[in-house]
Order: C-alpha cells, then structure tokens, then sequence
C-alpha cells in the first residue's frame, strides 16, 4: 500500500513542526501508515540540532570563507592602513619630541657654558680692575705720603730756621739789654768809670759761659 500512498511532509526548521498531508483518495487503510511515518519524521527532527546537520555544513563553510575574507579586506584595506598611519605619525611625533628635547638640552648647555665662560671672564676682569685700582690708589698714596714728608721737612726747616733767628734776635736784644743796664750801673756806682768795651766783653763771657 506505500506505492498508492502519497504523503506530503513539510519539516519546519524554526519550530521543529511536521505536518503530514495525505493524497486526496488515500484510502483509510492507509492512514495507520501514514500517521507512523509522520510521527517518526517528527521524532527524528526534535532530537537532532540543526547546527549539528551535515546536511548545511558547505553552506556554514561558504559564509565562514566569505566572512574570513570579508574581514581580510577589511583589515588590510581599512583598518591596518589606519593603525599604521596613527602608529607612524605617532613615531613622528616621539621622534620630533625627542628631537626637540635633545636640541633644548643642547642649547642649555650651550648656555650654561657661556655663563660659566661669562662668570669667570668677569670674576677675572673684576680682579684685574681691584689689582689695578690698588696698584693706582697705592701709587698715589706715596707719592703723596713723599709730598707731604717733604713739605713737613721743609716746614720743619722753616721752622728751625725761624726759631734760630728768633734766638738770635733775642740773644741780641738781651745782649744790649745787659749791656745798657751793666752800663748805667757801672755809671751810677762808679761816676768816673766809662769803659764801654770792658763791659761789652764781660756781657758776652758771661752769655757764653
């Protein structure tokens, strides 16, 4: 009776259903047939998974490749050309900076050499300028420490020199002064005696001596 049979089967991955349809003028000896064979397709699909179906494995590896090589152009075409640009400038930028790192620590050593080389130059100059300035102030300081020793000596010679004529003169003035008093007391205690050169010569004995 399976040749005069004719069973519809439609399987429903989604839902696990099956609908089994008999042939218009299947007779009903039939249907205990039919309905076995439904019922074993139904168990045969709610125990299987779909996935595990060898029957969709060159389906499953197509999109695999297709995806596989759908991410390949994408990375080598979109994605890797980016990263390698962010990655290279990037690389520009650390270079740049170190470079510019090294240039300023050049420049302040550079500077710091000069001011170094500046700072011993005027340390230099300043000491050349305080030797000189003592040698000058020194010079000076003799030269007029000798003016004034000569202008004192020359005072002081002066001064003597004055000093000795002023004796002199006082040795003159006492030596007439004696001389008229010895005379007006000769004069006076003896009237009649008039020697003037006696006298003048006992004056001077006496300042003399």
């Amino acid at each position: 009776m399976a040749t005069d049979t004719a069973v519809i089967v439609i399987a429903q991955a989604e839902t696990g259903h099956v609908q089994v349809t008999p042939a218009a003028g299947e007779h009903a000896t039939d249907g205990h047939t039919t309905e076995t064979l439904g019922a074993t397709n139904l168990a045969h699909a709610e125990s299987g998974m779909p996935q595990l179906d060898p029957g969709i494995y060159p389906n499953l590896i197509f999109w695999l490749l297709v995806s596989i090589i759908a991410l390949y152009f994408i990375l080598t075409r979109v994605a890797l050309p980016r990263i390698g640009t962010v990655i290279a400038e990037r690389n520009d930028a650390i270079a740049n900076d170190i470079e510019q790192a090294a240039a300023l620590k050049r420049r302040a050593e550079e500077a710091e050499a000069a001011y170094t080389k500046a700072l011993a130059e005027a340390r230099d100059e300043a000491h050349r300028i305080a030797a000189e300035t003592k040698a000058g102030i020194d010079k000076e300081l003799a030269g007029l420490m000798a003016k004034a020793d000569g202008e004192i000596a020359a005072k002081a010679g002066e001064s003597e020199k004055r000093i000795a004529e002023i004796r002199d003169n006082a040795a003159k003035s006492v030596e007439e002064v004696a001389r008229d008093t010895t005379g007006e007391i000769v004069r006076a205690l003896l009237p009649g005696a008039d020697d003037t050169a006696a006298v003048e010569a006992a004056i001077a004995n006496r300042l003399k001596g």
